[in-house]
């Protein structure tokens, strides 16, 4: 029961973090409409991979280091700086973009390099790790090793779940997107990625 309590939680808290806007969702769409519905999971792969590491951590004495308000302001800003930069690429390639649909294999070892790098460029996922994540983690150690196995494949499950479902209903809807639309939507994204940018630079000034 203690257990299944964990789990709960920890899936209730990672998917409402989940449904809200950010870079990997942004990152999802974009990626889902080329690339089809593999991309949701191989994206939260990449995630997952960067959120085994940071409970690792949080688990041993290197989380007083990144307390650091110092450090936590920089990581700010150079995630809002990868932002801006993807974003503005993104919108200088718009001239040149094909609605070519690229086979899903050869795209793997780069959408889950795109998960870790929407990771990492986002200060806020680092934050809340130090933070909430934190918290979770150790109280899960308090219980047991077989606990923070619990709680993370409860957070997991719920990104997984969820970006899959945004991937899957993104590459059904592809076939019916004209290039001018596609182009419109790859604009929407790389505006969202930019405005991630600005506010997180923001932020960490």
């Amino acid at each position: 029961m203690l257990y299944a309590s964990i789990f709960l939680v920890s899936f209730t808290i990672a998917l409402s973090g989940a449904l809200m806007p950010g870079p990997l969702l942004t990152a999802v769409i974009a990626e889902s409409i080329k690339h089809g519905r593999k991309s949701g999971p191989l994206i939260t792969l990449g995630h997952g991979l960067l959120e085994i590491l940071m409970v690792i951590i949080i688990l041993f004495p290197l989380n007083q280091f990144v307390h650091n308000p110092i450090i936590l302001k920089s990581i700010a800003l150079v995630g809002a700086l990868l932002l801006l930069y993807s974003g503005t690429k993104m919108l200088l390639s718009l001239k040149e973009l094909e609605l070519e649909f690229k086979a899903e294999t050869t795209a793997s070892s780069g959408l889950v390099l795109t998960g870790v790098t929407m990771s990492l460029s986002n200060p806020y996922w680092t934050i809340w790790w130090l933070t909430i994540g934190l918290g979770l983690v150790l109280s899960a150690r308090q219980v047991s090793w077989l606990a923070i196995g619990v709680f993370f494949l409860g957070h997991i499950l719920a990104d997984l779940i969820w970006y899959t479902a945004i991937s899957y209903m993104v590459s059904r809807g592809r076939n019916y997107l004209s290039r001018n639309l596609y182009r419109g939507v790859i604009a929407v994204c790389a505006l969202l990625l930019i405005v991630f940018a600005v506010y997180f630079g923001v932020y960490s000034i």
